[in-house]
């Protein structure tokens, strides 16, 4: 990552990166994802105590790159980009688009104002039993859980992990995202069971917190009256390949109707939640497809085409805090050599 910034800023003061892009254009017809889970008003908010990887942009970030994308891209609704499909024409020159997963009561208070006052539109990507519940998603809580307990060991059997949990903020936030990495690999009921067994030994319920708060549905249809695009998440984030198939063919169909009947209009695109390798497979996108979804986004770095073979499978490039404004210019000019695999695998 030190290397592909340091890069950044140097065609970024050479003034390179707009010369690059016009030949990219004539190479290249691809379609850049842009993917975002929180925009807050501090890339770095003091006492956090939940996953501050999670923090994509600052409000400033945020505003100085949809400004940059309005000024020399082609910023695309989903809306567009089926149109296109259907029609078998090609993308816009420069096409970009913008998602946010998990739904975040963040992405209504400070990314949707920065949008609709620009004239853009995004996809957000919403857990709809999170919508329903306004409970914290799980992950968010293991990390919240392992931030504020005053246990002093960790011992999570499944995944071989045994420790005492450190004092500093900062070495129990690299403890969490040991963890987290770790139990990925593992059935969701096993995940599951996990989080539940540390909320009950360690004594912190899993309830309401306004640090990480889901949306509304009120919300969710103001956005969505302001030109904002909303699509399925599942319904409890859950990795959809590690569920049985009755389970996962139940996430991605509930989530389906409920967003219709809480929205009125169809839900045609889901973003796998977690979104690696792992969390999705073929009886996964063979299930999106007979459910009705037109597309489906994945969280692997990458630009994608509008191939049949590929659409429901897109790749989407990652946007995290520590990228700054000549690096965000690079990977949305450049993608193939700026993206990188995104720190924290938790679309």
């Amino acid at each position: 990552m030190g290397k592909r910034r340091r890069m950044a800023g140097w065609f970024h003061r050479t003034g390179t990166m707009p010369w690059l892009e016009s030949v990219r254009a004539l190479l290249r017809s691809d379609l850049r994802i842009l993917a975002y889970h929180r925009v807050l008003e501090s890339a770095d908010p003091p006492g956090f105590r939940f996953d501050p990887e999670l923090i994509s942009a600052s409000s400033e970030q945020f505003h100085e790159q949809m400004k940059l994308l309005r000024r020399r891209f082609h910023p695309l609704s989903f809306e567009e980009l089926l149109a296109c499909i259907d029609r078998g024409s090609r993308l816009p020159r420069h096409a970009v688009m913008v998602t946010f997963d998990d739904g975040y009561d963040d992405n209504y208070r400070v990314a949707f104002p920065i949008l609709r006052d620009l004239g853009m539109s995004a996809m957000f990507f919403v857990s709809t039993g999170h919508i329903d519940s306004g409970q914290p998603y799980a992950y968010d809580w293991l990390v919240h859980m392992i931030c504020t307990t005053a246990a002093s060991r960790l011992d999570v059997p499944e995944v071989d992990l045994a420790c005492a949990i450190p004092d500093a903020l900062d070495d129990r936030r690299e403890l969490a995202m040991q963890l987290l990495d770790r139990i990925k690999h593992l059935d969701a009921d096993v995940q599951s069971g996990i989080i539940r067994r540390l909320e009950q030994a360690w004594d912190i319920p899993r309830t309401a917190h306004p640090d990480c708060r889901p949306m509304s549905w009120d919300q969710l249809r103001e956005m969505q009256r302001c030109g904002m695009e909303i699509g399925s998440h599942g319904v409890d984030h859950l990795m959809l390949a590690k569920l049985p198939p009755d389970r996962m063919r139940r996430e991605i169909l509930e989530s389906k109707q409920t967003l219709e009947r809480e929205l009125g209009v169809p839900a045609k695109v889901l973003s796998y939640p977690v979104g690696g390798p792992h969390a999705f497979d073929a009886a996964v996108e063979d299930t999106v497809r007979e459910a009705g979804y037109r597309l489906a986004c994945s969280y692997i770095a990458g630009t994608s085409t509008t191939r049949a073979d590929a659409r429901y499978s897109l790749r989407r490039v990652a946007v995290e805090r520590q990228v700054d404004a000549p690096w965000f210019e690079a990977i949305v000019t450049l993608p193939e050599a700026f993206c990188y695999a995104p720190h924290q695998r938790n679309g």
